[in-house]
């Protein structure tokens, strides 16, 4: 499912985006939702530089990537030698990134120059910015901070995209290894799956960010969807960016192997 962006307006205002990124096999096949990717890109303002919210990046504390280049970071395991091949060869920006650290008073954002681009990041941006000629870097999460932590830091995070940065929250809606269906990628989605997807769908449509805060009391389908919070979180970040006169567009809006929500939106 894919919507037109052109003319996407708002005074110069770069969007904010949620990207379920799916399966690592994303960075090297031309599916529907790369295709999807690679025409968003094609119709998204160019921006400054991207901010990456990747599940893939957990720490204590909250660090940013402040290196000229990052290094490429191959984070997943038992896939063909050909995705670990793959080169995304965007510079970082250690300004934007210092900008970040100033910016932020919620909490102390510590420069890194170790981490790099995991495949939270490349696996999508390699598609929405193929030529990789935008400078992208990435802020960690800190898994042991509450939802509410996230979304007031994102909320301070605003300001960047007046100033033509455009930020990403990389991970999944719904993301459960233990019972996702690997031997089928295009399975039906299980019943919880689709009633956690439809529920948090109705409070982004309704702007309702504390009920997707607080997605834990939303019943046994939750339990399901979000055993642990690593891909939820990055969606926290987005909605923290959105302003009160601005609405979710769907752009991508599937399901994989069963239990997998690839859900991703654009607000602006």
């Amino acid at each position: 499912m894919f919507s037109s962006f052109n003319n996407m307006g708002n005074d110069g205002k770069m969007p904010a985006l949620f990207i379920g990124h799916g399966s690592p096999m994303n960075a090297i096949e031309m599916n529907d939702f790369t295709k999807t990717l690679l025409k968003l890109g094609s119709e998204l303002p160019k921006p400054k530089a991207v901010l990456c919210i990747s599940a893939h990046w957990l720490t204590k504390g909250t660090f940013v990537n402040v290196s000229p280049q990052p290094k490429m970071i191959y984070d997943m395991y038992g896939f063909p030698e050909e995705l670990y091949q793959v080169q995304y060869s965007a510079p970082g920006s250690p300004e934007t990134a210092e900008e970040v650290r100033k910016l932020i008073t919620k909490t102390d954002v510590h420069p890194d120059e170790e981490w790099g681009f995991d495949h939270g990041n490349w696996s999508i941006l390699k598609w929405l910015f193929p030529k990789a000629d935008v400078p992208v870097f990435q802020m960690s999460i800190d898994y042991h901070k509450p939802m509410q932590y996230h979304y007031e830091l994102a909320e301070e995070l605003r300001v960047l995209r007046e100033k033509g940065v455009l930020i990403i929250g990389s991970g999944n809606l719904t993301h459960n290894l233990r019972v996702v269906h690997f031997e089928d990628k295009n399975s039906l989605p299980e019943n919880w799956t689709f009633e956690f997807d439809s529920k948090i769908k109705l409070f982004l449509d309704k702007k309702d960010h504390e009920k997707i805060i607080e997605y834990e009391k939303l019943g046994a389908a939750s339990k399901l969807a979000v055993p642990e919070p690593s891909h939820f979180i990055p969606l926290i970040y987005t909605i923290g960016l959105q302003d009160d006169d601005e609405q979710v567009s769907y752009f991508y809006d599937q399901f994989e192997y069963g239990t997998l929500s690839m859900r991703s939106f654009i607000i602006r």
